[in-house]
């Protein structure tokens, strides 16, 4: 069966197919510019593999290759799981693939190196016809070594080219419809962090409480994400961990510090981080909290349309060490959208500046004064700047218990 827009019951939160034509229109445009005939990119997680996603709305997911191969003058072909010699001819009327032409399966497996080839092997077969032409490589950080050894060395008399960048600056500028999405991402993970605080109680370990916030994410359209979660005594702090470092028992008094980050219905990340105290706040940590939030003001007034990253992030430490707060090491500020971790990464090695209808995250995270000290919220840019705060869960510590 299908959905009243012509897609299949089973997708969930669907972009609409103008939207799909939208971005395709937009990529080969810049393809012709850039004089690429055919595009190539491989992605295998729905947490940082984007590029998929955003020219298929379909996710690679669990670290199985979904490959796709976008030509400037022809419908997609996908190289995904399945049975060997697998062969699916879309319809143009696909209620899932919507934009392919052709679907090729083989069961290959990254845990079993001599599987290595059987993805590109049908990879290079959708390339012939480019094999005098000029292939853009999308995403080469999570292309397997293995596709571009195999294409290059089949396709030796093809010009190879990095369109990542290419690809990138178009994609981290939200359209509407997908800004409306983002939104319904703040607001799943607003009520997913009520959601996780209010079933706070000593006994608990720290994978329940984050598991009460996937709970409702998922629910509520999430596919997938990353619920960090960590407990620690008041004057003891610590930083927040994956599943595998959750297993604490939380005790009265305890911070909790819970980090939601999830794609919400439709795919679009965004983050929120807030802590809770099982008990009565402490002054200190309120007043900790408001120099946080003044840091992270410093670097709201500079995201502006043409601001460098580099700045940002400088001006950023430079307060920071002012102010006798530990500077930011690592990514405190940074684009959200298929990937949780999207461009641009404001600190001084991103070649590129603040441009309007980013998605941005800003999440000023450190220890001082015998706390872990934080919280994290999205912002669409303006023309002049962010506009507001897209999460709507209040900016305080939360007593519970």
């Amino acid at each position: 069966m299908s959905a009243g827009n012509g897609l299949s019951e089973r997708l969930q939160t669907p972009i609409s197919t103008a939207e799909l034509e939208r971005r395709w229109k937009a990529v080969r445009a810049a393809m012709a510019r850039d004089k690429i005939d055919v595009l190539l990119m491989q992605n295998n997680n729905d947490h940082m593999g984007g590029y998929v996603k955003y020219f298929t709305d379909m996710p690679a997911t669990n670290g199985y290759p979904n490959t796709v191969i976008f030509p400037r003058d022809d419908e997609m072909t996908v190289v995904a799981q399945g049975p060997f010699g697998g062969n699916q001819i879309t319809a143009h009327s696909s209620d899932t693939w919507r934009g392919v032409k052709n679907i090729m399966t083989t069961p290959s497996y990254a845990s079993a190196h001599y599987t290595k080839d059987y993805d590109p092997e049908l990879a290079a077969k959708a390339l012939e016809p480019f094999a005098k032409g000029t292939i853009g490589l999308v995403g080469t950080y999570q292309m397997s070594y293995a596709m571009v050894d195999y294409v290059k060395r089949h396709l030796a008399g093809a010009r190879f080219v990095d369109a990542s960048e290419m690809v990138d600056r178009i994609k981290v500028i939200k359209s509407p419809e997908e800004m409306e999405l983002v939104r319904r991402a703040a607001l799943m993970q607003d009520r997913a962090m009520q959601a996780a605080f209010s079933a706070v109680k000593p006994g608990m370990r720290d994978t329940e409480v984050a598991a009460a916030a996937q709970f409702y994410s998922q629910v509520h359209g999430s596919e997938n994400g990353i619920y960090l979660c960590a407990s620690m005594p008041l004057g003891t702090p610590s930083k927040f961990g994956q599943r595998h470092v959750q297993n604490r028992v939380i005790e009265t008094g305890d911070q909790i510090a819970l980090l939601v980050e999830d794609s919400g219905p439709g795919g679009m990340y965004t983050e929120l981080g807030r802590s809770c105290v099982v008990g009565k706040v402490p002054q200190q940590m309120k007043d900790e909290l408001a120099f946080c939030i003044e840091s992270r003001k410093v670097t709201l007034d500079m995201l502006k349309p043409g601001t460098t990253c580099k700045e940002i992030w400088d001006t950023f430490n430079a307060f920071m060490r002012k102010n006798g707060r530990p500077e930011e090491a690592r990514l405190y500020c940074h684009g959200q959208g298929y990937d949780l971790v999207e461009r641009p990464l404001v600190r001084d090695d991103e070649p590129w500046t603040i441009a309007k209808d980013m998605n941005i995250v800003v999440h000023p995270t450190y220890i001082h004064g015998g706390y872990l000290n934080w919280l994290c919220d999205n912002y669409f840019i303006g023309g002049n700047g962010p506009g507001p705060r897209l999460h709507q869960f209040p900016e305080i510590i939360v007593e519970v218990g």
